[in-house]
């Protein structure tokens, strides 16, 4: 889970303030970290995986405060018969998932962007989507 005792307690943000905040780029550093989950040994190394959540809080912890980030998906390097890897932030679980095999529910709807070489990942929330590109700039996709 992220760390959100950097957010400001008690002070939600309005829908207009959370949507800009959202849009702002990620940094590189974020998008490097995410990006190397198929080469690094997060699945088996618990230092590398401590090391992601720290950065991961650090990036999106104060940003999402009150939003609800689910997980994120992006395309998997790992080869056939492999397709699309998923980083579920509630137990900070990393899976590989095959060509056709299901994602849990609440990550599949970013499946096709995930696939799509304009982006690096995509940030699943529990009401839309931020599609996040190489270069950390961002695109939100409502109603999701």
């Amino acid at each position: 889970m992220l760390d959100r005792s950097r957010a400001s307690v008690g002070t939600m943000q309005s829908p207009q303030v959370r949507l800009h905040s959202l849009r702002q780029p990620r940094s590189a550093e974020y998008v490097k970290a995410v990006a190397g989950l198929d080469t690094g040994g997060h699945v088996h190394d618990r230092q590398a995986l401590d090391a992601l959540k720290a950065i991961i809080d650090k990036e999106l912890g104060a940003l999402v405060a009150d939003e609800q980030l689910l997980g994120i998906v992006s395309r998997c390097y790992l080869g056939y018969p492999y397709e699309v890897h998923t980083l579920a932030l509630g137990g900070f679980i990393i899976d590989h998932f095959k060509i056709g095999q299901a994602l849990p529910l609440s990550l599949e709807r970013a499946r096709t962007l995930a696939l799509h070489r304009s982006y690096a990942f995509i940030e699943v929330y529990a009401a839309r989507m931020v599609a996040v590109s190489e270069s950390g700039t961002t695109a939100i996709i409502e109603g999701t």
